[in-house]
């Protein structure tokens, strides 16, 4: 019973702090909650119960900062989405045709990279023009990571941050971007035999520290400079991605 009641807390710290961040900066909520959802449920169980809280707080987060799909960098965006709905359908396939451990063994890897990358290289920016052109190879790298290990934000979020957007046109972006994922992959992984009623149920469940937690992130995010806010959450991550690539 100890065990039981200290593996929820244990969750829902995870959801919490996920929710504190999306509040925060738009994203993170599967970043932060994902992996630790892993250990405790295995990467197919975590995977289908974060579709729900994705698709809910993402359609919230479009409809809220709708006045920037007028921006003019947003003309990647189309087929960007459309490059991501393809990667999905590939990612689901490797979710269930590769062994869990190759898969999470990747997530690290993929994490660690993600911190690197945004501690070597943080000020590089895609202008309109390569965004483009880019775009629907990003997206549909971003789905494919997506399908396949519930975190697209290494390639997704990475794209779309180099392009140095404002913070509503980037929410906007990032969170239609997470809300296309998520609404292709619910399908996606029922047709593939993987998505169970429980964890739909799970995903329901979820909603609510999600949904208690962000508004302390929107708050938070008017006290803690960016920078402070980034290195955190990156060392964070690094750490998750240390303890997934050595399997502890």
């Amino acid at each position: 019973m100890e065990f039981e009641i200290g593996r929820a807390v244990i969750m829902l710290l995870a959801l919490g702090a996920g929710a504190v961040v999306k509040g925060a900066t738009g994203m993170g909520l599967p970043l932060v909650a994902l992996p630790v959802l892993t250990t405790f449920f295995g990467l197919q169980h975590a995977v289908g119960l974060m579709v729900i809280p994705l698709i809910c707080t993402n359609a919230w987060q479009v409809w809220r900062f709708r006045a920037a799909a007028r921006d003019h960098r947003m003309g990647f965006l189309p087929l960007f989405l459309a490059g991501g709905a393809v990667g999905i359908g590939l990612g689901t396939w490797a979710l269930t045709s590769l062994p869990e451990r190759a898969l999470v063994l990747t997530l690290g890897i993929i994490l660690l990279c993600y911190c690197a990358l945004r501690l070597i290289a943080p000020h590089f920016v895609v202008g309109p023009e390569l965004a483009r052109k880019a775009g629907p190879l990003a997206g549909m790298g971003g789905g494919m990571l997506q399908g396949a290990t519930g975190i697209s934000a290494p390639i997704g979020v990475t794209f779309i941050h180099a392009m140095s957007l404002e913070r509503d046109v980037h929410v906007f972006a990032v969170s239609a971007m997470f809300l296309l994922y998520a609404s292709v992959q619910l399908p996606a992984l029922a047709i593939a035999g993987v998505m169970q009623p429980q964890w739909l149920l799970d995903g329901v469940l979820a909603l609510v520290p999600i949904l208690l937690f962000m508004p302390v992130g929107q708050a938070i995010a008017g006290r803690l400079s960016r920078k402070a806010f980034d290195r955190t959450i990156l060392i964070f991550l690094g750490a998750i991605g240390v303890k997934m690539v050595l399997g502890l």
